[in-house]
């Protein structure tokens, strides 16, 4: 069984910066990209940014300059630092990951529960 929990959503106001953290655990041979993702009310769930195994980065286009991926491999936990922060960026933020599973080799698309990140005008 695999588990992704994700920490650090709050209140902040606009232009304020919060950093959420995605630790993965549990069965886990490899894990892939890990990614980010986010749903505002009334909205679908869109990509926010995702980085692969080797670092490479890939953001939502209107994100890029006030968010930032990372990842900790040997922590298996990914990261997104928002800078800058709207009131447009309120959501609750998502964590997605490939992994996989070291006894049937095969790969799953794993979710986090979610952590509500709200910023007040």
């Amino acid at each position: 069984q695999v588990q992704l929990v994700e920490s650090g959503g709050g209140l902040v106001q606009a232009g304020g910066s919060l950093r959420l953290s995605c630790a993965a655990s549990g069965s886990i041979f490899s894990i892939s990209t890990m990614s980010w993702y986010r749903q505002a009310p009334g909205k679908q769930r869109e990509l926010v940014a995702a980085i692969t195994s080797g670092g490479s980065t890939n953001y939502q286009d209107s994100l890029k300059g006030r968010f930032i991926i990372s990842r900790d491999n040997a922590k298996r936990t990914v990261y997104l630092q928002m800078n800058s922060l709207k009131p447009e960026d309120t959501a609750v933020y998502y964590c997605n990951s490939v992994i996989r599973n070291p006894i049937t080799g095969g790969r799953g698309d794993y979710w986090g529960q979610g952590t509500q990140v709200t910023v007040s005008s």
